[in-house]
């Protein structure tokens, strides 16, 4: 990784004087993902669900897809489950539908 983006420099000043925004926290994580930082984008989308299990619904399909895009298969697998359990609950089926797509390639991989 060669340094931290301006985005996302921009939003670790917000998030220290609002540190309990969720929508920064996502756009955080998924900014760290975008620079390469994987380690750091996946903590802090675990950290979001972990707080946030039931309103999150992003962060489980961006963590899926982060694990996905790497080939960790297993790992995307669980966290999509787990992901569409919680879509469904919430009547959320467009979330629920693109987890359950994505989980469907996965599981036709070779």
């Amino acid at each position: 990784m060669s340094g931290k983006s301006a985005r996302r420099e921009k939003l670790e000043r917000s998030l220290a004087e609002v540190p309990q925004d969720t929508f920064l926290r996502y756009a955080l994580a998924v900014q760290c993902l975008r620079d390469g930082d994987l380690d750091e984008g996946r903590d802090r989308l675990r950290s979001l669900i972990a707080d946030h299990p039931d309103d999150q619904i992003a962060a489980y399909q961006q963590l899926g897809q982060s694990f996905a895009e790497s080939g960790e298969d297993e790992q995307a697998m669980a966290v999509l489950q787990a992901g569409i359990a919680r879509a469904q609950a919430r009547k959320d089926m467009h979330a629920a539908a693109e987890m359950e797509q994505l989980l469907q390639i996965l599981r036709a991989r070779p």
